[in-house]
């Protein structure tokens, strides 16, 4: 397994495994096939795992809790806080010190972990400094319960603030093919702080990998059914972007999902992308990106062939895309 740094003390393997799906979101799946495909990455490298506690809420915290309790020395576990949720929904932001000190124990104790290997701000709270969120995490530091500290969808200028108080490791964001806002805000700034990049949705929520044509691909308890992309008219105008992801990859003898996920490994050393998948077969499939070379011709033909200004509907709402950047 390959392997890349997020920030100075986090050393994992150049993919890692978004979680979510396996159990929010996407319609979740039976617990022993989670648990299967858990196991498998990490027998094939995998070390690093992506969970939330908004994520059920709460069940994916425990899920990986147990899947993972036998391999604890061998994997990165990264979970999330800054949601705040009621009656099992989430309401809003909360980055409170003493929301993040509760969340803090109770993914401990969901996890079954001593420490929280990378504690990622969900989302920016406009009501809570930056300085006192990031001085909370640093005094967890200090108290042994996590290891580092990462943000999420943060602007450039507050994480510099945030970086100013303690060394961000990771900034975890939307980027692929279909979302480059990063490379003109954050990427950046990661670049010159030495501050790790953590896309998530790399294969833009399964549509860059081919596998969601019409909302017939979707359950019915999708949350991508909500997203302006993924609603009829949206997917119908884009699969003509996808019929040309799939010959460009097919002229490399690759799936498209690996040309998707190759393209993003190769824009900088620090970008360490967690495609979520719930089977084995697409898990395996996704790691072989990490064999895929292309040179700067081919770079920027993908880039100028596959670009966001050609894709139909918003990647969020517009009520989720206001928590975004800030």
């Amino acid at each position: 397994m390959k392997m890349r740094k997020l920030g100075t003390e986090l050393t994992v393997s150049a993919l890692g495994l978004g979680c979510m799906g396996m159990s929010h979101a996407y319609g979740g799946q039976d617990e022993s096939e989670a648990i299967r495909t858990l196991h498998h990455a990490v027998d094939i490298g995998v070390t690093l795992f992506d969970t939330a506690e908004v994520y059920g809420p709460f069940e994916n915290e425990k899920l990986l809790g147990k899947a993972l309790k036998p391999h604890r020395d061998k994997v990165t576990i990264a979970t999330k806080f800054g949601f705040k949720i009621e009656d099992g929904k989430s309401t809003g932001v909360n980055s409170h010190p003493d929301h993040i000190r509760r969340v803090a124990e109770a993914s401990l104790q969901r996890l079954g972990i001593d420490v929280i290997d990378l504690f990622y701000q969900h989302r920016v709270d406009p009501a809570v400094p930056i300085e006192d969120v990031i001085g909370t995490l640093k005094d967890l530091i200090n108290e042994g319960k996590i290891r580092t500290i990462g943000m999420s969808e943060a602007g450039p200028e507050t994480l510099r603030r945030a970086h100013a108080v303690h060394p961000i490791a990771a900034l975890q964001s939307e980027y692929s093919l279909w979302v480059r806002d990063p490379e003109d805000s954050v990427l950046p700034v990661c670049r010159e702080l030495g501050i790790g990049f953590v896309p998530y949705s790399p294969l833009g929520r399964g549509m860059l990998a081919g596998s969601v044509r019409t909302q017939a691909d979707l359950a019915d308890d999708d949350f991508r059914k909500g997203l302006p992309r993924f609603q009829p008219e949206n997917l119908a105008a884009n699969n003509a972007q996808i019929d040309l992801l799939e010959q460009i990859a097919a002229d490399k003898q690759i799936t498209p999902a690996q040309l998707a996920l190759a393209w993003v490994l190769h824009q900088a050393d620090f970008i360490v992308p967690i495609p979520g998948t719930r089977k084995i077969s697409r898990l395996d499939e996704n790691m072989k990106a990490l064999d895929v070379v292309l040179n700067a011709e081919e770079l920027a033909h993908i880039s100028a062939a596959i670009t966001p200004d050609q894709v139909a509907g918003k990647r969020y709402t517009d009520a989720s895309l206001a928590m975004t950047y800030l």
